[in-house]
């Protein structure tokens, strides 16, 4: 029997306690005395929250691992405190099979160090115009209940209706990227605004992503299905969200760090490193999402995980990729913007980035109390310690990394999966589980 001891953790971040953890499964909560053949991790002066849960990571593979593979993409995971997360399908091929939807989950389990969950297609090969393999994907050993068409807008209502039908009977969701075209190109860059003319770049203006909502929330309505609203960043679209709630329609929102604390100004020095879809917004926008997320219109903290290889990147502003890497800085950013901001504790912190995420899911075992008889996946925070982000650190293969240099309060110490160790920052052990490539590929990139 394997057994793990953690001693005098804060549960959410209230009293201390122990936990014994036996086989992976929490057997007692208290003042444990430690088995003679167990692993003993002292968490004097640490949070402990239940694992946390990413509904929203591009890992690359297949396709694209000069970028991130799987393999380092749930190393950059484990190091963040996450647990489970979820892959994208806009891979090369797109996760519009339920083979290639079992291939994703196949490689999550041979990495063991998070619950790698695949996201399946909305439509074939994300071009919008045909129903991807929905039923078969969800009944698979791969079991998918989230699709998303990620990097491109479900434009067309009468696609977006029948998704919605489609998916009801088994309990899956349809995670929209709102960004209608006919407002928002492909070449949008910035948010539409002040800066925007003055930099010359393509403007990104809210309503593109609000309409979407605003219909989508209809949508759901009209079909009694669930809709999901990935990385909301307008204040725009936080109202209208907040009033589809109030009305009893099914749906739920995240919003990423980044969009939490960093504002549109950053794109004055034209460094492609901020380039995100959609774009940082204003100071107005910033404030109306973490009102948003302390209240419960915005369910959860997603990072939109976007790693990309420097030949992508490195580019001028407007001929780069989009996106920025967070899965080892997420809960920096959450603890330094939201608790240390006072507008969410550690109890908080717990629901919307894990329980919540876990919930929208469907991953029954994730995002449960630190309690009895719960699956022992934890993430212990120390939410004192300061952090100054490095780039070249980072266990992801990429490196556009939006935090370097800043200092963030609060830090990862170590995260347990499945009552395994699979990340210690005080025993210097990082990684504990050694995996080929996936701590030192990203240097040469």
């Amino acid at each position: 029997m394997n057994r793990l001891v953690i001693r005098g953790a804060r549960l959410l971040g209230a009293d201390a306690a122990d936990l014994l953890v036996e086989d992976g499964v929490i057997t007692e909560v208290g003042s444990v005395s430690a088995p003679p053949d167990a692993e003993v991790l002292d968490a004097d002066g640490l949070v402990a929250l239940p694992g946390l849960v990413d509904l929203h990571v591009h890992l690359r593979e297949p396709g694209r691992e000069d970028a991130e593979t799987i393999a380092t993409g749930s190393a950059a995971a484990a190091a963040g405190g996450f647990t489970a997360v979820f892959a994208m399908a806009n891979t090369s091929p797109v996760t519009d099979t339920a083979e290639a939807a079992e291939r994703v989950l196949d490689l999550g389990r041979a990495c063991g160090l998070t619950e790698v969950v695949p996201v399946g297609a909305v439509t074939k090969g994300l071009e919008g115009a045909e129903l991807a393999e929905l039923g078969l994907m969800a009944r698979s050993r791969a079991r998918v209940r989230v699709f998303s068409d990620d990097g491109h807008c479900v434009h067309d209502a009468r696609i977006m209706r029948r998704a919605l039908e489609y998916i009801k009977p088994f309990g899956g969701v349809i995670s929209q990227h709102a960004q209608d075209p006919r407002l928002a190109g492909r070449e949008a860059c910035c948010h539409e605004g002040e800066v925007s003319g003055r930099l010359g770049l393509p403007g990104w203006p809210g309503i593109a992503e609000e309409s979407v909502v605003a219909r989508d929330v209809m949508l759901a309505r009209h079909t009694g299905s669930r809709v999901h609203v990935a990385h909301v960043s307008t204040a725009g679209t936080v109202e209208v969200i907040r009033w589809a709630k109030a009305q009893g329609i099914d749906v739920t929102a995240e919003v990423t760090p980044h969009h939490l604390a960093l504002t549109t100004d950053l794109l004055l020095g034209y460094d492609p490193v901020y380039k995100v879809n959609p774009p940082l917004r204003p100071t107005e926008d910033v404030e109306a999402l973490r009102a948003g997320l302390a209240d419960g219109t915005i369910d959860a903290v997603a990072t939109d995980h976007a790693p990309h290889a420097r030949h992508d990147k490195e580019h001028a502003f407007v001929d780069a990729a989009f996106g920025m890497l967070g899965l080892e800085t997420a809960l920096s950013v959450v603890s330094d913007v939201m608790v240390h901001g006072g507008l969410l504790d550690w109890a908080g912190v717990a629901r919307v980035m894990s329980a919540s995420p876990a919930r929208i899911g469907g991953l029954a075992h994730q995002g449960r109390g630190l309690a009895v008889g719960s699956t022992a996946h934890i993430t212990l925070v120390d939410p004192d310690r300061k952090v100054t982000v490095d780039a070249a650190a980072s266990r992801s293969r990429s490196r556009n990394n939006p935090w370097h240099g800043r200092t963030l309060r609060g830090a990862v110490e170590a995260t347990v999966f499945a009552g395994r160790l699979t990340h210690d920052v005080r025993n210097g052990a990082g990684n504990r589980r050694e995996l080929t490539n996936a701590t030192t590929s990203g240097a040469d990139l």
